[in-house]
């Protein structure tokens, strides 16, 4: 049996969803770590100890529906030793500028001039300053570590893979997500109207369609 026929004998009998829902990661000084994520705004769920000296803190990123736990007897990976980890935006400039703000060591915005080289450190030569000159989704980044060096990927993506998301998928993850589509959708409405010689007085239809094919990663209006 091919891996593709493998494929679709698994989705063919797939009952139940798999969410991801947690990653944990490794770090030295559980307050000093809870600090710092607690100081990048990102919304603090728990943080349970007991008798035997076990320490859970979890925290939550902005928009996200997987959450980071860290603390004592979590894990045995070593400090730091977590990296490549993805944060995705709409906006990488906007999602950088305000990383900064709130005190992270963030990269400047860069995009891979060589296959992989987002996961190498910051400054070495396979990062290519700036973002991609295209600016297609997955190809443009930032990087940051925390107090310990367990490293993060700030993403851009605008566009989705196809089957990424389902047809159906409408929800973004917040205001600012869903004024970033807008804006898209507009730009593209007003090239649609150019070609039409006219006003479109049906835009709102258009411009969901747009935004929902948009957010699949299915073929756009045109």
């Amino acid at each position: 049996m091919s891996t593709t026929e493998a494929s679709r004998d698994t989705e063919g009998t797939r009952s139940v969803d798999l969410r991801l829902e947690v990653v944990v990661i490794p770090v030295t000084d559980v307050d000093r770590s809870k600090a710092f994520y607690g100081g990048l705004g990102w919304r603090l769920d728990a943080d349970l100890s007991a008798d035997n000296g076990f320490r859970l803190v979890q925290f939550t990123p902005p928009g996200s529906g997987c959450s980071v736990q860290f603390g004592t007897n979590v894990t045995s990976a070593a400090p730091g030793s977590a990296q490549g980890q993805y944060l995705i935006v709409s906006d990488i400039e906007a999602a950088r500028s305000e990383l900064a703000q709130l005190g992270a060591d963030v990269s400047e915005v860069f995009h891979p001039g060589t296959p992989g080289a987002q996961f190498q450190s910051d400054g070495t030569p396979g990062r290519v300053n700036g973002p991609d000159p295209d600016r297609p989704s997955y190809r443009t980044f930032a990087s940051f570590s925390d107090p310990d060096g367990n490293g993060w990927l700030v993403q851009e993506v605008t566009v989705r893979l196809p089957g990424r998301l389902g047809a159906a998928t409408t929800s973004f993850a917040s205001a600012g997500d869903l004024a970033d589509a807008l804006r898209r959708a507009e730009a593209a409405h007003g090239e649609h109207e150019k070609r039409i010689g006219q006003a479109d007085a049906n835009w709102p239809d258009w411009y969901a369609e747009y935004m929902v094919c948009e957010r699949a990663g299915e073929e756009l209006p045109v």
